[in-house]
Parts: C-alpha cells; sequence; structure tokens
C-alpha cells in the first residue's frame, strides 16, 4: 500500500475485523500506549468495531497529559519572571496548574510565546540578548532529537541566554511500571510508532519475554491499529509473548541511528515523575555534562516549587488503564476542555479530550 487511503479503506478494515473475531476466544484486554492512537480508536469508533470480549484500555501515551503538575507550576514561575521570554508547544498553554495555566500568565502580560519547534525559541535567544529564553522541553523519545539539538546548538554557539525546562519521559520504562503494578490488568500492548521510528523496537524485547506479554508496533490509521490489534489477540492466543513490529514502512528494528546518538550526547537517563502516576524509575532524560548549564531548574533555583494534584481529577486512574473517562464523575460537568481539571482533558492526545470530541459520553 502506497496511500493514506489505503489504510482506512472500509473492506480492509473488515477483512481484519474477520480475522480478529475468527481468533479470539475469551476476554482481552489491551492498552495502545500512544495518546494519537487513542484519538484515533475513538473517532473511528475502532473500539465499537471490535467484538465485546476486546476492551481497549488507554495508557500514559500522552506527553502533555503525564507532565507533572510541579512541572506546570515550575512554568508558571518562569513563565512570570519580567526577564523570562518563556516559550513552548501550543498544548501546553491551557494545561492547568495548581493555580493558573501558561494562558493566564500571558494575559497577566508575562511574555509567553508559542513556538512550533525547540530551535525556534533558540532564535529568539539570538535576537534578545538581554533576555532570558526558557523552552519547555517536553515529550517522549519522539521529541527528544530536536530538543536535544537546540540545547546542542545553543552550547556549541555559546547562547548561554538560553535554557530549556526538561520534562523529557520514556516509554519502556513505563509499559514496565503498569506490568509489575499488582492492579494491572493489561494482557498486550500497542507500542507508538513514532517513538519506535527514533529509539527502535530493541527495548521492548525484555519486556515482552520477561512479562510474557505480546507487544504490537503499530501506526495511527485505523488499519495499522487493527493490525496490531490482532498482533496482540494472536499472539494471545497462542500463549506467546514477543514483539512484532506492525509498523514496518516506517520503524526499523534499530530506530533512527543519528537521532539516538545526538540523544545520548545531551541527555542522560534519569527517574521522573509523571503526573497521576508518580516516580517512575529511569524513566525520563536530564541533561548531562557541559549540558547541565542550559538547565533552567538550576540556572533559576525550582526547587522550592512543591504541588500536589487536584484529588477531583481520575487522570492517573485513566493513564494507567484503570478507568476510562466516562468513569469520571467530573467528566463533561466540572471538567471540560473550557474549565479543565486535568491535562487528559485539553492535551491533543489526552484520552478525555478524545471522548469529549467525539462525544463517548455513555
Amino acid at each position: 500500500m502506497k496511500y493514506l487511503k489505503e489504510f482506512r479503506d472500509p473492506d480492509i478494515v473488515k477483512k481484519i475485523l474477520g480475522r480478529i473475531n475468527s481468533t479470539v476466544t475469551k476476554p482481552r484486554i489491551i492498552m495502545e500506549m500512544c495518546g494519537g492512537q487513542t484519538h484515533a480508536i475513538i473517532k473511528h469508533g475502532i473500539d465499537q468495531l471490535l467484538p465485546p470480549s476486546i476492551s481497549l484500555v488507554h495508557g500514559p501515551g500522552c506527553p502533555v497529559c503525564v507532565t507533572p503538575l510541579e512541572q506546570v507550576d515550575k512554568a508558571v514561575c518562569l513563565a512570570s519572571r519580567p526577564d523570562v521570554i518563556f516559550t513552548s508547544f501550543g498544548d501546553m498553554l491551557r494545561v492547568p496548574g495548581s493555580e493558573k495555566d501558561l494562558f493566564q500568565v500571558k494575559s497577566e502580560g508575562g511574555d509567553v510565546r508559542l513556538v512550533y519547534s525547540p530551535l525556534d525559541a533558540l532564535k529568539l535567544a539570538r535576537e534578545n540578548p538581554d533576555r532570558k529564553v526558557v523552552f519547555f522541553a517536553i515529550g517522549f523519545e519522539t521529541t527528544a532529537p530536536t530538543n536535544a539539538m537546540a540545547v546542542f546548538q545553543a552550547e556549541k554557539e555559546g547562547i548561554m541566554n538560553f535554557s530549556v525546562l526538561v520534562s523529557q519521559v520514556l516509554v519502556p520504562p513505563a509499559i514496565k511500571a503498569l506490568l509489575a503494578s499488582p492492579d494491572n490488568r493489561v494482557q498486550g500492548y500497542l507500542a507508538a510508532g513514532h517513538v519506535c521510528a527514533v529509539m527502535g523496537w530493541e527495548e521492548y524485547i525484555p519486556i515482552a519475554e520477561n512479562y510474557h506479554v505480546p507487544i504490537a508496533v503499530t501506526g495511527f490509521e485505523p488499519v495499522d491499529i487493527l493490525d496490531g490489534i490482532l498482533s496482540v489477540v494472536q499472539q494471545l492466543e497462542k500463549g506467546e509473548g514477543r514483539v512484532e513490529n506492525c509498523y514496518s514502512r516506517i520503524v526499523k528494528k534499530e530506530g533512527n541511528p543519528a537521532a539516538r546518538a545526538l540523544i545520548s550526547s545531551v541527555f542522560e537517563v534519569s527517574d521522573r515523575s509523571w503526573r497521576g502516576i508518580g516516580l517512575i524509575p529511569e524513566s525520563g532524560f536530564r541533561l548531562k555534562g557541559k549540558y547541565k548549564n542550559f538547565d533552567a531548574e538550576q540556572i533559576f533555583d525550582l526547587s522550592a516549587v512543591k504541588t500536589e494534584e487536584n484529588p477531583d481529577c481520575i487522570s492517573g486512574l485513566i493513564l494507567q488503564g484503570l478507568r476510562k473517562p466516562v468513569d469520571c464523575p467530573a467528566f463533561g460537568t466540572t471538567c471540560t476542555p473550557q474549565f479543565p481539571l486535568g491535562a487528559t482533558m485539553v492535551s491533543s492526545e489526552g484520552a478525555c479530550a478524545a471522548y469529549y470530541s467525539y462525544s463517548r459520553r455513555r
């Protein structure tokens, strides 16, 4: 297949659904690990097309959603400073902190600017040598190469008025944490194709082997997702647990070696907190060596910022696949895209936003 329309072809979808129906013999719970996949599943009604015995649950696959509340408050603190130009991707601007979001800071006079790349933020630093430019470096492994490139270039050019507030997280440790939880009920996983395009899928092999769990690397179109589900179901029915690459047109086993080399030259693995989940060991990146000079948390000493999650928001349970958005009493009432309690309602990849956008209210 060459074109996008073929990955949405109803006839192909029906054939794969037929194979899934004829294969599954007992209840199966499968988790997709990407918010983009969540939105595709809800938008195209894939969860409603599957046999009732297959339940799809939504994992912590939205980088905006898992950015800790404390980190958002640190961003708000920085953006409120008169000497700072705070830059971010647009989907972080409406994520609620404990008291306000970045849009509110902007409305109050803070210099908050939307950028489409960390290199745009670096350009601002070049153009404004008398200001301190901070970029909110969030994301999974997918955004790590460009974030690393911005810091690498800043160090190379000696642009010392540029820094990054890092909230970079990694997918494989999150899967291991979910599997190790006593509350885990997930039997198979759909791994995020864009993450694996950067990092490859070798990291998932020991997870599949140690936990005897099927993992299918897949894309974001209906045919891609159904191919991944079929792979997981077939393995479960055979009692297998291995990694299968169902996104071979994009993903290679080794990923992108150049991108991985750049990441490892700028970042090192560290423990990270995930919003609604807590600390996951070795689940993130932090700047290393000479690049620590570009760490906004050290430059501005944000250690005093400590916050607690909103008790009315169950996004942590949703991100662990233990609840669905419609299970939340606040969903669609006291929590809406206009007045969100948590990031899962405002992020373009958030599960709550998907359910709200596509009227999945029951």
